[in-house]
């Protein structure tokens, strides 16, 4: 038999699909590309968004119209989420929670036999689910969740509720599983989780631990960071990190708004001043270091006064670079009941306007790592180039006759052309 997964949203999720998938291998399945020959659908959910809730939905029923026989599967966040909606998702053959990610296997198993409905939508344990992967679908680099669930509640997000509260993998598992990567020839490991600051919380650990666990595999050239809450990011916490020479000095540090107001209307824990002290730092340990973010405009009751000082912080910090995104309401979350929403309009009108400023420092980032000299990991060919993306995750296009992909090499940054930094390998 064969299984088709579709994958939404976050690089745990990523990493969750991948695990899936290996069970499935490990149980006879055969993987498959084509959603018409697959006898099982997979559709790994995201629920960031009533949007993502949207996509899903369409998901579903194109899968049921285009492979009607097959055995469609709904799990991830959504689900896990809104347990009550369960019979909503009529396409949906089996539907498993997040908490139940780790047996679909058998879930499918009984259906076969059975062809009756299963949902099984369980409230989370305290432990971590310890899901393992060899491979990471033909990627250079290898995301690894390290760390489940969120204990912060920020006012406009549902993820608490997807995902539960922090647990975290133990770090000899960690350390297995990554010798297993380094022995499929993995170079570059990502480290992710839903909050990935507050790794070890639970075992008595920190992300610190994790890190240098990964870095002392012999084979292991780079380790690298997903998003991170600016918590646990003390001094002395920086200077732990700075003395990982694997680390690559690229850190997605999540703002969301640059005004303090905004700040604590969302429920984040820090202010600005907080926020600029920690990318201080990072730039104070770190040689060339990259510091990108995420941030939300038209949250519940961003005046323009507010908008205004966002901008300004923004512009103060100089990210490399931005994701920016309108706030939309989330069903299920303390800020659906804010009064003073703001108008599509205006969300559209501030939405430009970041993206104007994120463009900006980008391009400003970008045209300051020319004459620079740094090692860059290649993974893809573009035309008559050759991607790759140097520590501080600058994306590099060099041109070269020899097969450089899944391979390191030195490259001299010799110019800046749409939105990528041309070189030259030495």
């Amino acid at each position: 038999m064969k299984v088709f997964i579709f994958t939404l949203g976050c690089k745990v999720n990523q990493y969750e699909s991948q695990a899936i998938l290996e069970s499935f291998i490990k149980n006879g399945f055969e993987k498959t590309n084509d959603l018409k020959e697959s006898d099982v659908i997979i559709v790994n959910s995201c629920t960031v968004t009533a949007e993502s809730d949207k996509k899903v939905r369409k998901i579903l029923h194109k899968v049921k119209k285009e492979n009607p026989k097959s055995i469609v599967v709904l799990t991830g966040c959504m689900p896990q989420a809104f347990p009550e909606k369960a019979s909503a998702w009529p396409e949906a053959d089996i539907i498993a929670g997040n908490a139940n990610k780790n047996n679909i296997i058998d879930a499918v198993k009984k259906f076969i036999n059975s062809q009756d409905k299963i949902s099984r939508i369980e409230n989370f344990l305290n432990t971590y689910d310890d899901f393992k992967i060899e491979n990471f679908n033909d990627r250079t680099r290898a995301f690894v969740k390290i760390e489940d669930g969120c204990n912060r509640f920020c006012s406009y997000c549902i993820i608490p509720y997807s995902r539960g509260r922090v647990r975290s993998k133990n770090l000899e598992n960690l350390k297995d599983e990554i010798e297993n990567l380094a022995k499929n020839g993995y170079q570059e490991i990502v480290l992710v989780g839903i909050n990935l600051s507050c790794y070890g919380q639970d075992i008595g650990k920190n992300l610190c631990d994790a890190i240098e666990v990964v870095a002392s595999v012999e084979k292991i050239k780079r380790v690298r960071l997903g998003s991170l809450e600016p918590e646990q990011m003390d001094e002395h916490f920086i200077r732990r990190l700075a003395k990982i020479e694997k680390l690559c000095p690229q850190f997605h540090l999540s703002l969301q708004s640059g005004c303090d107001e905004t700040l604590k209307r969302m429920n984040r824990h820090y202010a600005t001043k907080e926020y600029e002290i920690i990318v201080q730092n990072l730039r104070n340990s770190f040689e060339n270091a990259s510091i990108t973010t995420d941030v939300m405009v038209g949250f519940s009751g961003e005046s323009d006064e507010e908008f205004l000082k966002s901008i300004n912080f923004i512009e103060k910090i100089r990210f490399a670079k931005i994701h920016v995104f309108p706030y939309s309401v989330r069903p299920g979350t303390s800020a659906e009941k804010f009064k003073n929403q703001i108008s599509p309009q205006v969300k559209n009108s501030r939405t430009k306007i970041m993206l104007t400023l994120a463009e900006k420092l980008n391009s400003e980032f970008l045209a300051s790592q020319v004459n620079k000299i740094e090692e860059v990991l290649f993974e893809r060919p573009i035309g008559k180039f050759i991607e790759g993306y140097s520590k501080n995750y600058t994306p590099v296009l060099v041109k070269s006759d020899e097969n450089l992909l899944g391979k390191i090499y030195n490259v001299k940054i010799t110019s800046v052309k749409n939105n990528h930094c041309f070189g030259t390998v030495l």
